[in-house]
């Protein structure tokens, strides 16, 4: 690891602009194993945020640091090789249709260099039994709930075997019951394989249970980056109301 970028992801000074400001002077880091949230309103920069850091977006000022790498200036083969340590689960799962669950775990799989076609229904068996699908194998995107994809979207991630995984958003628009399920595995995946995370996410019951650190955006500016347990006690007025109103929709 190069002393100079001894955190795992880094965000030093960052800037985005489209039609407006949408990172504003960002900074922030993620040590390796550590689980981060990334909190704030629709279009403060959270998704944003995350495609910077697998290279889909370029900063017109300052520097992003992934996998101990400075990625800025990267070309699309070094982000190639980037994106083998860190994975993104999109909102959305991203799922091939046209392929059954088992199909789109095994498609992550065949990326490996180190992939042997011998031992690939151990490994999907194994996979699916980690994020409780092994009943859904054979059964395409189509035909299983939003929750389920988002499920199957993260063992696919974890077939690629990263250092690092993205959530976007994981828990918006599944039932309860399902949001307590991806939580629950979330934080499996936190303990059994000490994954680094960011998490984007409005849920802060989702925050409270599996972030070490929080990073809350508001205007473009980072407002409050520390313990998850500190934010309670922030008297930045945008936090007490974004807490507030968490409270108000809970009750």
């Amino acid at each position: 690891m190069p002393e100079q970028f001894p955190h795992y992801i880094e965000f030093r000074h960052v800037h985005k602009t489209f039609d407006y400001p949408v990172l504003i002077d960002t900074s922030f880091e993620v040590d390796p194993g550590e689980t981060v949230a990334i909190i704030g309103r629709s279009g403060v920069g959270k998704s944003v945020t995350l495609s910077h850091i697998m290279g889909f977006l370029k900063p017109d000022q300052g520097r992003v640091i992934v996998a101990h790498e400075d990625i800025t200036d990267y070309d699309e083969d070094e982000l190639r090789r980037i994106r083998k340590k860190v994975t993104m689960v999109f909102q959305s799962g991203a799922l091939f249709d046209s392929m059954t669950v088992a199909e789109n775990i095994l498609f992550s799989l065949e990326l490996r260099e180190d992939y042997n076609s011998r031992n690939k229904e151990e490994v999907v068996r194994g996979l699916l039994r980690m994020v409780d699908l092994e009943e859904y194998r054979d059964t395409y995107p189509a035909d299983i709930s939003t929750g389920y994809k988002r499920a199957v979207a993260i063992a696919r991630a974890l077939a690629a075997q990263p250092d690092c995984i993205l959530y976007d958003e994981p828990t918006t628009m599944v039932d309860p019951i399902m949001s307590e399920q991806l939580t629950s595995l979330m934080l499996r995946l936190k303990h059994q394989l000490r994954l680094t995370a960011v998490v984007v996410t409005h849920d802060l019951d989702l925050m409270y249970k599996v972030a070490d650190r929080v990073v809350v955006l508001h205007e473009g500016n980072v407002i409050y980056f520390g313990p998850v347990e500190a934010l309670e006690k922030s008297e930045h007025p945008h936090i007490r109301e974004f807490l507030a109103m968490d409270r108000v929709e809970l009750g």
